[in-house]
């Protein structure tokens, strides 16, 4: 995803001198090319995410689209004071960049377990989040951070995630929209994220009647979309590779326990969800291995 995302932010520079690019020393072997491209749009500020924060929000207050990049924990839980006072409530055109979503640096240990970061930042006013599932989604979500003039927090895995969506197949995302990956009968599973492969490998390989919807925004969700899913599906699935508290399937139940309040719609569908429930993990290990000792993972249970 980096990899995408870095690419498609070159293409998005070539045509907007003023977007800056500033990093937290890290990122070699990506950024570099950007950095040779765009010499006077880009900085390495140092490890010194606090700062970068601010020198984003100043930069933004002089015009610029400002990107700051880091590791899953430090541009968000490291900066939280920052994005709220000096990026969120002055409304900035700064956009956060986290490489590392969930166990992607699983061997790295818990300091680097970024599990927790968008049920916390989904309270900020004003923040856009995004949390693409496949480098495709990522060309397009970085394409719309670009030309959408707000704060953005922008959550990527690492490298060497697959394709789910073939490639060209979306245009001009819009914000807060859904995607459906795999179609089905009356179950789906909403998938958030890096793990999107996973729920849409385990549904095909698995011959399950589901449908497979991608999720690359969690503030705001289309609500149209999310009323037709509603009222479509009896059961549903969400996945996420974050803590439950809070997360992507708070999300659902929220829009869920709403539109049902407003009378939009009469019947509310059964909802599992699957993620993190409320644990650290002090082990080193694999993505894979940190996913499954976490718990997340579908199952062929009585609910499906």
């Amino acid at each position: 995803m980096r990899t995408a995302f870095i690419n498609q932010l070159m293409a998005e520079a070539e045509q907007n001198d003023r977007i800056f690019l500033l990093v937290g020393d890290l990122g070699f072997s990506v950024v570099e090319p950007f950095a040779e491209r765009f010499p006077n749009q880009y900085l390495n500020v140092g490890i010194a995410e606090q700062n970068m924060a601010g020198m984003a929000a100043g930069l933004a207050m002089e015009g610029y689209c400002v990107y700051i990049y880091s590791i899953g924990n430090f541009p968000t839980l490291r900066c939280m004071e920052q994005i709220r006072y000096d990026i969120c409530y002055h409304n900035l055109n700064v956009k956060i960049v986290a490489v590392g979503g969930g166990y992607s640096y699983a061997a790295l240990g818990a300091s680097h377990h970024a599990t927790e970061e968008y049920g916390m930042l989904r309270t900020i006013p004003n923040l856009t989040i995004c949390t693409p599932g496949d480098p495709e989604e990522t060309r397009q979500i970085t394409a719309f951070s670009a030309r959408y003039n707000g704060p953005v927090y922008l959550r990527l895995g690492k490298a060497g995630e697959p394709l789910v969506h073939e490639k060209g197949s979306i245009s001009n995302i819009e914000k807060g929209q859904v995607l459906n990956v795999v179609k089905g009968g009356k179950i789906a599973v909403l998938s958030t994220g890096g793990v999107l492969k996973y729920a849409a490998d385990f549904v095909q390989t698995n011959q399950l009647n589901a449908s497979v919807y991608s999720f690359p925004f969690i503030k705001p969700v289309d609500e149209n979309q999310l009323l037709s899913i509603f009222q479509k599906y009896d059961k549903l699935i969400t996945i996420e590779e974050h803590q439950l508290m809070g997360g992507f399937g708070s999300v659902i139940l929220e829009y869920l326990n709403d539109l049902y309040g407003r009378g939009s719609i009469l019947k509310m569908p059964r909802v599992k969800r699957i993620g993190i429930n409320d644990k650290f993990y002090s082990i080193a290990g694999t993505q894979a291995y940190l996913r499954e000792l976490s718990g997340i993972q579908l199952q062929l249970t009585d609910f499906i």
